[in-house]
């Protein structure tokens, strides 16, 4: 129980998280779950889970301040819905080193994607229904097997391909992450890598933390909210990277 309790409050830090960078709160709780010695696949299990809470009432908040693209979310939420319905085959088939390292490409790519991407939103933003739809399979299929919600990897590409405004962006992304983590969660469950009690505290916690990270988000400038997502990428890469040279014995 007294674990249980610890675990509530650190979800207050992910859901803060969550609803201040866009993202499902996995890229923090995976790497976070595995150092508090979790097996990699019990704790994308518990992440997906969490994302559940985090995601509903974060775009609620986001969708009263109009930072909601929900025709687009909706395409995005449907492809992912697809793509994370093959999760549990996908954690079943690759083993725990094989599901670190492709973590760590991704994160590696949204950062160099990130950096480059330029503030100013495209006049006509690319909302192609095909393009979505194919993204949001990809994106939900490859995150929820590595235990994030996607949001890390769709803002990126909203932002840096597509011209998106990085605030619409956000707003949108933690909407995404709704389909994908309901998919998942059952995919996973149906698999034997979800621990309830964990994943509950964890979700309930992170939807107090939510709240006062979506406010945040709306209030901070474009400039500083692009530094804090590659600081976030960066701290996550590089824990997942020493995560992988233990996991390969070179440390």
């Amino acid at each position: 129980m007294v674990m249980l309790v610890g675990l509530a409050f650190f979800g207050i830090l992910v859901g803060f998280s969550s609803g201040f960078f866009g993202i499902g709160g996995g890229t923090i709780l995976v790497p976070a779950l595995i150092y508090f010695g979790y097996d990699i696949k019990m704790a994308i299990g518990i992440s997906v889970m969490q994302m559940i809470f985090s995601s509903m009432f974060g775009s609620y908040h986001n969708h009263k301040a109009g930072s909601l693209a929900l025709k687009s979310g909706l395409i995005l939420g449907l492809g992912s819905f697809i793509g994370a319905a093959f999760s549990g085959m996908i954690v079943d088939a690759m083993p725990h080193l094989a599901l670190l390292i492709l973590f760590a490409v991704i994160l590696l790519l949204s950062i160099y994607k990130m950096f480059t991407a330029s503030l100013e939103p495209q006049l006509c933003p690319n909302e192609s229904t095909f393009l979505l739809l194919f993204i949001g399979v990809f994106v939900g299929a490859i995150s929820i097997s590595t235990g994030t919600g996607g949001a890390i990897f769709l803002t990126p590409a909203l932002v840096g391909f597509l011209g998106w405004d990085i605030k619409k962006a956000v707003g949108t992304t933690l909407f995404f992450v709704i389909f994908g983590s309901i998919s998942g969660f059952i995919s996973l469950s149906a698999h034997g890598y979800v621990d309830y009690a964990v994943g509950a505290a964890i979700g309930l916690g992170s939807v107090i933390g939510v709240y006062f990270g979506v406010k945040l988000s709306h209030r901070i400038d474009k400039k500083m909210q692009k530094r804090a997502l590659l600081i976030l990428y960066t701290v996550m890469f590089i824990l997942t990277f020493n995560k992988i040279l233990s996991e390969m014995n070179i440390l």
